[in-house]
Formats: structure tokens, C-alpha cells, sequence
């Protein structure tokens, strides 16, 4: 056990947060225990529950804060094209994603169930949403209303994909980045009263040809 530092109570619960979540980006849910979280923390086992009764309840800090940090770092600008804007959330999220498999994983599958999870990512598409509804152009509240609808469902499937790619990777980073791209673009044009996305898909993908 490392030797143990004298910190605020604010500090040693950022330095918790910190143990909790290498380990649980680097192992499965159920095989991280709270024994090591308190050994690499070089804390005892009391004080780490004294901060985190449960490992429920640390991952539940640990998922909070990654969340929080996630909308922090993505940045809807309405002086980018709809599809710049889509494509820096999008990669924001990758990297988290990628860099914390195990946890998104634990959080959309071992935890699924689980209320306080659910509401914490549930927050994060609402709030991802509001700010998407603020930087497009919509014509009044009727068409405000259908975009949410969209942007909302559009969130989920993001989700669900990006959570399957995660287990098993059946295509690019890339190309899993811009098929989310792509689906948001198609949906929200039969909505707004300007193409959103004239450049969209870009030269590299080609065109099929139609269906006979």
C-alpha cells in the first residue's frame, strides 16, 4: 500500500474518483474490487466507505463525473456547419469510449437496469439534445418539436451502436463516426427549411446507384 497523504476531504474524494476510474476502464465491473481500490488509493477500506458505500456507488461517481467532463468537452458552435458540429461530439465521445470500454460496457449492459445509471446518462442526451435544438435554424415551435423527437431517438440509436461496436468492432472508428453522422444529416433534412448539410455524405463515400 503506497503511503497515505494527509488531503481534504474534496481532494481525497477527486483522488477516489481517480483509482475508481483506471480500474474500472481497465477491468470488467465485477472483477474490480473496492479491497483494491482502497490499497492503490493507499487508503484503508473505512475511509474509502466512508466517502463510496458501494462500488455501485463509486462507479455511479466515477460515471457522473466522466459524463459531466463529456459535455463539458463537447462544444456546439453555431459558427460550424451542422456536421462539424456532430463529428467533434461524436469524437469527444469516441475517445471516452474507447479509452473506457470496460466502464461504458459496465454502465449499458451489466448496469442497465440500474436508476441511478439510467439517469445519468439519460441527463447527458437531454442535455445534448437542448443544445442541439439551440443551434439549428428551426423555423417555429412546431418544428422545434419534431427536431427533439428526432435528435432524441437519433441520441439512442447513437447509444445502442456505438455500445455493439464496443463488443464487437465490425467496422472503423471512422466509419461508425460518420454512419451516426450520416443518420442524424438524413433525419433532420426532411425537417429544417434549408439543407443542413449540403456537402454531406463527403466525396469519399461513393453514390449507390438506386434500387430497380
Amino acid at each position: 500500500m503506497p503511503p497515505r497523504q494527509r488531503l481534504t476531504p474534496a481532494d481525497r474524494r477527486a483522488q477516489l474518483l481517480a483509482v475508481g476510474a483506471r480500474l474500472f476502464a481497465a477491468r470488467p465491473y465485477a472483477d474490480v474490487l473496492m479491497e483494491e481500490v482502497a490499497e492503490q488509493a493507499g487508503v484503508s477500506r473505512a475511509l474509502l466507505y466512508r466517502h463510496f458505500p458501494s462500488k455501485h456507488a463509486l462507479f455511479a461517481a466515477v460515471y457522473q463525473q466522466a459524463a459531466d467532463k463529456l459535455l463539458a468537452e463537447t462544444r456546439f458552435d453555431p459558427a460550424d456547419s451542422l456536421v462539424e458540429q456532430l463529428i467533434q461530439g461524436m469524437d469527444v465521445h469516441l475517445d471516452y469510449f474507447v479509452a473506457n470500454r470496460n466502464a461504458v460496457l459496465a454502465a449499458n449492459r451489466v448496469l442497465a437496469g440500474d436508476p441511478v445509471i439510467q439517469t445519468i446518462m439519460t441527463n447527458e442526451l437531454d442535455a445534448l439534445r437542448a443544445r442541439l435544438l439551440a443551434v439549428l435554424p428551426l423555423a417555429d415551435e412546431s418544428a422545434r418539436e419534431a427536431v427533439s423527437g428526432v435528435l432524441k431517438s437519433w441520441l439512442v440509436f447513437v447509444q445502442v451502436l456505438c455500445v455493439d461496436w464496443l463488443t464487437h468492432e465490425t467496422c472503423t472508428r471512422t466509419q461508425l463516426r460518420d454512419v451516426c453522422v450520416g443518420a442524424a444529416v438524413g433525419a433532420l433534412r426532411p425537417l429544417l427549411a434549408e439543407d443542413p448539410a449540403p456537402d454531406w455524405p463527403p466525396q469519399e463515400y461513393p453514390a449507390y446507384p438506386a434500387a430497380r
